[in-house]
């Protein structure tokens, strides 16, 4: 390396300091604290008189409290168009997922009625829209179906449906109160890509049912099942049912197109499926198209949510069953809705609290279950037009809920002519937004181990079920976390010249190896997934730095890196411990760079520090090479030792 190269350092006061030990209590206590309430919720409850706390607490868990005294009637305008304009786009919407839901229709409409006035209290979103979506309504669908016939046993299966839904509501509220939401974060982007878009698909495909008129149709969800239900019957197919079902979807998709080419016309495409439903309507009332071969929905009662409170179910065998439908819908329902409310929150420049979102999801759909409505979160489609319209606050929630109340209580015998056709349409025209390939193609592009994850879900959906699609996509993604934790990187740092830096000798082609040191980087913390596979990558290092150094400066020193270790357990420190003895047989130093306090206080108890030497532990990479360079280059082969001591 020379001295032209290396800064001369002469002196070497900047060792690294063991920091003062902690209390085992409060280590652990500071840790807690950093994993379940990283954003201290209960700091401005501090110093405050017992009323103010009680006020304080309110606000906390009702912000309507907190916006409501400042709200304005300019705002109550905004409100006001923009929750009109959902609830056009709720109505057919909630008519169509229940239906997907394999419940009655009127429940998509009960649905849109109490959950969004719960949310409105307690949600801290003002952009969110909160209604039923099509990925949970088949969720709930296709695993309860499994169990109980919706056809057989459609009293039953309402119930147990009510009981999932609690079930959600009550673990999603536990998620909330408990901390627990970094547990959503499990499912990755490229999660959630791939399962939409096998879900989008499932439902499209399970849509061929309402578009050719089918009676009979499997309650499978893969797509050989599907497809062969759909070709078996081809002598069943209704050409009157399939030219209204592509002439909708047609338009639907056109004013999509449109809208999105003109933004300003927003609501367009966001009119469209209600306006669907009603031309739909008139023409089979005019034509008697029921007569003919087109379903319609039939008869819905009249009246506001009726109470559900004794037709939850907690007895066996389907209470297993209503558990588990209802942790898995609620998990997605909860990842869609916060990612959502996240998403516009980062647009309008304002923080909602995870935890607090999750404890208003899950109380709305606990109430929700127990007044005849199923699983509710907030969908993107709707929040997007909601955001769209020019919402100011949950208020609009409050709107959508009035117009939805309206329509149970005056207008649902008009929609006894409803085909059911036109609800298959807007599912699919739904569903199709769904399907982001341009994302995919951007994973593919980036990160191929995220579009594989994508995949495994797309095609555990498809060619599976939603729920081993959902599981092959977390397992594929713990997969990757646990092969980053137990194959850390490590690489060699080269010095770039005229710097005091040292970079990756494999990405800064000027980066020059040091005669005579070799120069590891770790980028992981070090522990029992990767102690051995540490220590026998060093020692290959090692070997392979000597091999290529025949006829240069020997190698001498092995300088760790460990400013990307940001932990260290006992497997580690034996791990460090015996890669010091090997080095030592080969008349190599061990030498120590830019650890961290825990790493140092680790060390330090447990006495390697010691075994290593406290002077060959140094701040930086460049004074831990200045200091091998000046034993190198300034002592006589005779004096190293003595001069190893004096640095």
């Amino acid at each position: 390396m020379g001295n032209a190269d290396v800064p001369a350092v002469t002196e070497f006061p900047r060792r690294v300091p063991v920091p003062p030990v902690r209390p085992f209590l409060d280590t652990f206590r500071a840790n807690l604290k950093e994993t379940f309430f990283p954003d201290d919720p209960l700091r401005q409850f501090r110093h405050q008189p017992a009323r103010r706390k009680l006020v304080l607490g309110i606000k906390y868990f009702f912000p309507i409290f907190d916006w409501a005294p400042t709200y304005t009637f300019s705002f109550f305008k905004s409100d006001l168009i923009a929750g009109i304009t959902i609830a056009s786009l709720a109505i057919p919407q909630g008519i169509s997922y229940a239906k997907l839901a394999n419940l009655p229709p009127i429940l998509g409409l009960y649905s849109s009625f109490v959950p969004p006035l719960v949310y409105a209290m307690m949600g801290s979103s003002r952009d969110l829209a909160v209604g039923t979506v099509a990925v949970s309504s088949l969720l709930i669908g296709s695993m309860l179906s499994n169990e109980i016939s919706p056809t057989e046993e459609p009293s039953l299966y309402l119930h147990v449906a009510f009981t999932a839904t609690f079930f959600a509501g009550l673990f999603q509220a536990a998620l909330g109160f408990l901390r627990l939401g970094f547990i959503v974060d499990f499912l990755s982007h490229a999660t959630i890509v791939g399962f939409m878009a096998g879900a989008a698909t499932v439902v499209c495909l399970q849509q061929l049912k309402g578009i050719f008129g089918l009676d009979r149709f499997t309650s499978a969800t893969d797509v050989v099942s599907v497809m062969k239900s759909v070709f078996s019957q081809v002598h069943l197919w209704r050409w009157e049912s399939a030219v209204l079902g592509c002439c909708f979807l047609f338009f639907l998709l056109l004013t999509r197109f449109f809208s999105k080419r003109k933004p300003r016309f927003f609501w367009v495409s966001a009119a469209a499926p209600l306006t669907s439903v009603i031309l739909a309507t008139l023409l089979v009332y005019v034509t008697h198209a029921e007569n003919h071969g087109v379903q319609v929905i039939g008869h819905l009662k009249k009246g506001l949510n009726p109470p559900s409170v004794t037709s939850l179910t907690f007895t066996s065998p389907y209470l297993t069953v209503a558990l588990k439908t209802g942790i898995v819908a609620g998990i997605i329902a909860l990842a869609e809705g916060i990612a959502v409310g996240r998403s516009f929150a980062m647009f309008k420049n304002y923080h909602i609290d995870g935890n607090k979102e999750m404890i208003a999801f899950g109380t709305m759909n606990i109430v929700g279950s127990l007044t005849s409505c199923y699983l509710t979160t907030g969908p993107f489609s709707r929040s997007a037009v909601n955001y769209n319209a020019g919402c100011k606050t949950a208020m609009s929630n409050v709107v959508m809920s009035a117009a939805v109340m309206v329509t149970l209580l005056l207008l649902t015998p008009l929609f006894h002519y409803t085909p059911l056709v036109v609800l298959s349409a807007i599912i699919m025209g739904a569903m199709l937004g769904l399907i982001d390939y341009e994302a995919a193609i951007h994973l593919w592009r980036v990160d191929k181990v995220d579009f594989c994850v994508c995949l495994g879900a797309y095609l555990g959906v498809v060619f599976g079920s939603v729920e081993i699609g959902l599981v092959i996509a977390v397992a594929i993604s713990l997969l990757r976390v646990l092969l980053f934790i137990a194959r850390p990187r490590t690489t060699v740092l080269g010095h770039i010249p005229n710097s005091m830096a040292y970079r990756r000798v494999d990405q800064y082609p000027m980066a020059q190896s040091v005669p005579g040191v070799l120069i590891l980087c770790i980028d992981a913390p070090i522990n029992f997934t990767n102690a051995s596979y540490l220590r026998e990558r060093i020692s290959r290092w090692i070997d392979e730095e000597m091999e290529s150094s025949e006829g240069k400066t020997s190698l001498q020193y092995l300088i760790l890196d460990l400013g990307a270790v940001g932990g260290i357990d006992t497997s580690g420190i034996g791990m460090l411990e015996e890669v010091k003895k090997v080095i030592d047989r080969l008349g190599i130093k061990l030498v120590l760079a830019n650890p961290g306090s825990e790493v140092m206080k680790k060390l330090d108890s447990s006495k390697v520090l010691e075994t290593i030497g406290h002077e060959w532990i140094f701040l930086t990479i460049a004074d831990a090479v200045a200091a091998c360079d000046f034993v190198l280059h300034t002592c006589r082969p005779d004096e190293v030792s003595s001069c190893e001591n004096s640095v």
